[in-house]
């Protein structure tokens, strides 16, 4: 079971399969066994890495709320990439993995060669709505506080399928990693120079009108929208999630990213 060192913190992730790189990260409260569905297709024709936040899955959930961050959580990927000898990848995730990955660019644009956004929103420019996002991300810690992971039973189907060891990673995560502080994500897209999908389903209401945003601001960026889909989109239409992201990996440059092994 691999795992890496981050200054104590021990991060769990798995590789699949060979060509250019493709690190993709899960959801809040998910885990990165969300994507067992797509590991045998994107697998064949990339060196695909998948892992657990911080706070998350087999990865460790430590005590201390400054452990859980956006700027360690961007750190990780760096490092994981550098683990796997990848000076350049290919950066997605889903929803806050989505988020996390648009902040990886923009600390680390070389290291990207695209952007894979799925169900995702980018922050917010105005201090009163990220600050009503941040008061749903307390209540959400709170609530993990008060029932533990019986939480995520009620919680959407990529989160009530998910393994984890402790419910206190999710609400320390919920506090340091979902709330947001600035907006200089949302403030980077029209400055993203790699090709980039937007992925998003159908009926992921709260996420629509984001991934409208994104896909009009990124320079160049590709958007599709899968029916029968909400914000798990890619366990909701497996299959259809596949058809939509071949296609434009395809098209990038084949040339595997591969520093020394």
């Amino acid at each position: 079971m691999p795992k890496i060192d981050r200054d104590g913190v021990k991060i769990y992730y798995e590789v699949h399969g060979d060509g250019p790189p493709l690190i993709l990260t899960h959801g809040y409260a998910s885990t990165s066994a969300m994507w067992k569905g797509q590991v045998e297709a994107l697998s064949r024709r990339h060196r695909l890495v998948l892992w657990d936040m911080r706070g998350h899955g087999q990865s460790d959930y430590p005590d201390d709320p400054a452990c859980y961050s956006e700027a360690l959580t961007v750190g990780d990927i760096a490092a994981l990439l550098d683990e796997v000898g990848a000076p350049k990848a290919i950066v997605g995730g889903l929803s806050l993995g989505g988020y996390m990955s648009l902040a990886f660019y923009r600390a680390h644009p070389e290291r990207v060669s695209a952007l894979l956004i799925i169900d995702t929103g980018p922050g917010f420019k105005k201090d009163a709505a990220r600050e009503a996002w941040n008061k749903h991300a307390r209540d959400t810690a709170d609530r993990f506080d008060r029932e533990g992971l019986a939480a995520l039973t009620s919680a959407s189907r990529e989160r009530a399928s998910a393994s984890h060891r402790d419910a206190k990673g999710l609400a320390l995560a919920a506090r340091g990693m979902l709330t947001q502080r600035d907006a200089r994500v949302i403030e980077l897209l029209p400055e993203i120079k790699v090709p980039a999908l937007v992925v998003v389903g159908a009926d992921d209401a709260p996420f629509l009108a984001a991934s409208d945003y994104m896909a009009a601001k990124i320079p160049g960026a590709k958007k599709v929208v899968i029916a029968a889909a909400g914000h798990a989109v890619n366990i909701d239409q497996p299959q259809a999630f596949i058809d939509a992201v071949l296609p434009f990996l395809d098209q990038l440059p084949k040339r595997a990213e591969r520093g020394p092994s």
